[in-house]
């Protein structure tokens, strides 16, 4: 704790967005940096306490107040190295973690300025990049196993990189044309450029991962694909990494008119895009002067709602089922140092967007084929005599949302998984059902350590 005082003297600053009349044009990332100097007396305001809640929050056990004062001191290459001991990708947390950690920062407690320990990471990890600190493991000795991972999204590539820093041998088996899964196909790029995930993909490789794209796994009999069975065979071990596929649909009457999308069919085909992919006009899902409507209050929402600006959207709704979320920095039902249920308002949102809460959606309107509105209604939600889940009940007439493009943004089925064989892992939100990164990520930093115990035994 190199400051005793500074968490007194010293206000929390973050670095902020881009001008909204800027950012809105273009897929650069919006969120801007500050300068060494005052990145450094963030990092001070760390009072290193004797109880670190922001390490209990963190699923991956980050050390914060370790690396904040090697950053307030100057010496980013420590910063970096601490960091990196419980964190393999920084740089894509420092981007777009909602920050457990911050939120349970005893100054969250005590003046609702917590350390702005999210930033100062992606601070610290660029920085390290920029400077060279970050090289390629040149001294891995094999063991001689081999381990397969199937799924390239945060989950797979921390599975995979701890594994091949352990000795083995390691493939990655990848559906699409690149890696990264959402966080290439799911996040948008204003919020992490996918020059950070090719950068971060280059130094797996150089130190000896092997990715092999455009390989889906079956993981029953289907024919025509790579099947689990033949992986369990040729490898030591095979972990599971492939994530929440299934999005969560919405039965409504008129589900197939043209201009209802699930929002990863927007969001991927916008990344992709950008990426140099050429799409027909009747393949693309484009919000280009329409009125849209996502449905989902979450993160995928959000992103729907700044990406639809971005292709020039004439208007953006987002309506969501359940009740507004309490407002302001504390949440009764969930006190410090438990994560805030409070609402949420990001970038996308401010750049304009209509948001309504307990709205049900009773049907899908068109002509022709084609999405025009959907017709809403908004509802209360009682307390259910026999306990459980609250009774949805009506509450206004139906109304009538104008609209040409909705899309669905409410959340992912958690998938199902039949018995495999016990060299056979799962991790990831494969395992546990959609949920943050950096749980993705701790997720399979543990499996990989179960691998490491049930190959090591048979040594």
């Amino acid at each position: 704790m190199g400051n005793p005082k500074a968490f007194l003297e010293i206000h929390r600053q973050e670095a902020g967005y881009r001008p909204i009349h800027d950012r809105i044009h273009d897929f650069g990332e919006v969120e801007q940096t500050l300068s060494t100097r005052e990145r450094k007396l963030q990092a001070s305001r760390c009072m290193d306490c004797g109880v670190p809640f922001c390490h209990w929050a963190c699923p991956l056990g980050n050390k914060a107040p370790e690396w904040n004062d090697a950053l307030y001191k100057g010496d980013f290459e420590l910063a970096y190295q601490l960091l990196n001991t419980t964190n393999p990708f920084p740089e894509f947390t420092g981007r777009i973690c909602p920050a457990l950690c911050e939120k349970a920062c005893v100054l969250n407690r005590f003046n609702h300025e917590p350390t702005t320990n999210r930033e100062d990471e992606a601070a610290i990890t660029e920085m390290a990049f920029q400077e060279g600190f970050i090289q390629p493991k040149t001294d891995i000795v094999r063991n001689g196993k081999k381990v397969a991972v199937i799924g390239a999204g945060p989950a797979g590539l921390a599975a995979a990189n701890d594994l091949n820093h352990m000795g083995y041998t390691v493939t990655v088996f990848e559906k699409n044309e690149a890696a990264g899964g959402l966080l290439r196909y799911g996040i948008p790029n204003f919020k992490l450029n996918k020059a950070v995930i090719d950068r971060r993909i280059a130094l797996l490789e150089a130190e000896g991962i092997a990715f092999c794209y455009g390989r889906a796994v079956a993981l029953d009999n289907l024919s025509g694909l790579v099947r689990l069975e033949e992986l369990a065979a040729d490898y030591d071990a095979v972990v599971i990494a492939s994530g929440t596929p299934t999005a969560r649909d919405l039965k409504a009457p008129g589900r197939e008119l043209k201009g209802v999308h699930f929002a990863l069919d927007m969001l991927s085909q916008q990344n992709r895009v950008l990426a140099g992919m050429e799409f027909s006009k009747d393949e693309r899902v484009t919000a280009k002067g329409k009125d849209v409507l996502v449905i989902g209050g979450g993160d995928t929402g959000s992103d729907c709602i700044g990406t639809a600006h971005r292709q020039g959207c004439k208007s953006v709704t987002q309506i969501e089922i359940m009740p507004k979320p309490v407002e302001g920095p504390e949440d009764p039902q969930n006190p410090w140092p438990e994560w805030p249920r409070t609402l949420k308002t990001t970038s996308s949102h401010e750049e304009g967007c209509t948001r309504r809460w307990n709205i049900n959606t009773l049907e899908f309107l068109g002509k022709d084929g084609k999405l025009t509105g959907v017709k809403v209604q908004e509802i209360d939600w009682k307390p259910n005599p026999e306990g459980g889940r609250p009774i949805m009940v009506e509450k206004g007439k139906p109304e009538i949302i104008k609209a040409e493009l909705v899309l669905l943004a409410m959340g992912f089925l958690k998938p199902e998984h039949p018995a495999y064989g016990n060299n056979v892992f799962v991790c990831g939100d494969a395992a546990n059902g959609a949920s943050l990164v950096v749980r993705a990520m701790a997720s399979g930093r543990q499996t990989a350590q179960k691998v490491n115990s049930f190959l090591s035994a048979k040594m």
